[in-house]
């Protein structure tokens, strides 16, 4: 390697040691300006990510929000949301306009590798699939040869797309837009015969529509779309508080606590309530967390359990009305494990 390379290539190193060494203390920098910058989807996404007429924001994702705060400040109210489309929520999360990403993002190996973000939570397991009208008289996916379907561009919708119809030896016309509201709009036009994203979108969606009834969401599921928040690599401080804000809430169905009898569980003379809940002494979970050691008890007494938190924004209990599936706990069939909290 010649002089100039080698300095060019100690360069590169020193900016991208520097570039890491920016975002390596969030949690300080969090706590220092006193509040949370979230990002959330910016289409309202109902059950997931949506705002009222009166500025307030609610979903599953927005309560993984406040359980950061909560986790952090004691305190759920100290989030700031930050509307973004799909084009838009990776530069925010790299530039540091916002602290995470609470999107219905998919975590894919080269969104964690190429785009220098981490995840491990998943607070909601997804995977894409088709809604049509009930016109088109289509039972199957399989039954839409020579559809035209509209996608939104920026997404891993329109690579899943494109994979399943070539693997099933199909033609279709895409109908490509940057903005989720831009693909609502053509649907409803009726300028595309299918609309596909992540089912769950679809379930948010369909509510949106003139007539939901007149729309069904066909069966097959055709990818896998881990849905949870992102942060910046090399922040491993944060990256803990972000993914045990989703863990506590885990933990807490797991073990039975609920935001109605937490001060009741509190009493518990089970070990691993205790600590849990920051009752047992000389612990230091959340001291090593960087936290306050009652930090899962605040999570739960501002935003409830995990299933709690399904019910209210998607699940029986709201209009979307999903089934736990994959998204029950563990005990109980579905995918929803946390590690222990000891």
């Amino acid at each position: 390697m010649n002089k100039n390379l080698l300095l060019a290539a100690i360069g590169a190193a020193v900016l991208g040691l520097g570039a890491s060494a920016a975002y390596a203390g969030t949690l300080d920098d969090v706590k220092a300006k006193g509040f949370v910058q979230c990002g959330v989807n910016g289409s309202n996404l109902a059950g997931f990510g949506a705002q009222d007429s009166s500025g307030n924001w609610t979903g599953l994702d927005v309560d993984l929000c406040k359980a950061v705060a909560a986790a952090v400040f004691g305190d759920a109210t100290k989030v700031k949301y930050t509307p973004l489309s799909a084009k838009d929520r990776f530069p925010a999360l790299q530039s540091g306009e916002v602290d995470m990403l609470a999107r219905n993002t998919t975590w894919s190996a080269s969104r964690d590798s190429q785009l220098g973000f981490d995840f491990r939570a998943i607070n909601y397991y997804d995977g894409q699939g088709f809604m049509v009208t009930k016109a088109l008289n289509v039972k199957s996916a399989l039954e839409l040869s020579g559809a035209a379907v509209c996608v939104q561009s920026g997404t891993t919708t329109e690579l899943n797309l494109a994979d399943y119809f070539k693997a099933n030896g199909m033609e279709y016309k895409p109908v490509v837009f940057e903005k989720q509201e831009e693909v609502d709009a053509a649907y409803q036009a009726g300028r595309c015969d299918v609309y596909t994203t992540d089912q769950s979108g679809l379930y948010s969606i369909r509510l949106s529509l003139a007539n939901p009834d007149d729309h069904v969401i066909l069966p097959e599921i055709i990818s896998k779309e881990p849905l949870g928040p992102a942060v910046r690599q090399n922040d491993s401080k944060w990256f803990d508080v972000v993914s045990f804000a989703h863990y506590a809430m885990v933990t807490a169905e797991d073990f039975g606590i609920t935001q109605a009898n937490l001060d009741e569980m509190v009493k518990s003379e089970n070990p691993d309530i205790k600590r849990f809940l920051g009752e047992e002494k000389d612990q230091t979970i959340g001291k090593d967390l960087g936290l306050d050691e009652k930090w899962a008890y605040n999570i739960i007494k501002a935003v409830g359990n995990y299933g709690e938190s399904f019910e209210r924004n998607v699940g029986t209990g709201s209009p979307l009305k999903i089934q736990r599936g994959l998204n029950a706990l563990w005990s109980k069939g579905g995918l929803q494990y946390a590690p222990p909290i000891r």
